[in-house]
């Protein structure tokens, strides 16, 4: 079941970050990590969600389908979502001085709640995600599909100057 796009605030996970504190966890069910437009970004945070999950205690195949639903949604977000040349670093402005801090370009969030988990990515991007019609020869243009099939629900904030948050629900059941 698809839902677009959700009417929520997505601007509580673009806060700055330090290379100190790339994620954060929380004993109630709540995990964030920033992501990088590395190589590794979506492989860290398929092993964020795995490592994440697994210490909520979910059952495996919760935790695998939400990994899935994660890597398309971080591989959407850096193919999509983040804009063209976005350094690494740059300036920020700190009062009256301008540093050169790290650049976050998205965001990951898992949220447990009753009876599923919510997987959310926020990213600069200003378009709403395209379900396209797979070609059978293609080598991309499914992952929304999957998403799709292993979610309850899946939408997005509607983009504006800051970016836009894509989500999925997934039923805990197993």
């Amino acid at each position: 079941m698809t839902a677009h796009p959700a009417e929520t605030v997505h601007d509580a996970l673009r806060e700055d970050v330090s290379e100190e504190s790339w994620w954060m966890p929380a004993p109630d069910g709540f995990a964030a990590c920033a992501l990088s437009n590395s190589a590794q970004t979506v492989a860290e945070a398929r092993r964020f969600t795995r490592t994440t999950l697994s210490g909520w205690r979910l059952a495996p195949d919760v935790t695998e389908n939400a990994a899935l639903v994660v890597t398309e949604l971080v591989s959407n977000a850096l193919r999509h979502g983040i804009r063209a040349g976005e350094p690494d670093d740059a300036p920020v402005a700190r009062g009256f001085s301008v540093v050169s801090a790290p650049v976050c370009p998205a965001w990951l969030a898992l949220t447990r709640q009753e009876t599923s988990v919510l997987c959310a990515v926020s990213d600069a991007g200003t378009d709403a995600p395209v379900v396209r019609s797979p070609d059978p020869l293609a080598e991309c243009g499914r992952g929304l599909h999957l998403v799709d099939r292993l979610s309850d629900a899946w939408g997005w904030t509607p983009p504006d100057h800051s970016g836009k948050t894509v989500w999925a629900t997934l039923p805990l059941r197993g």
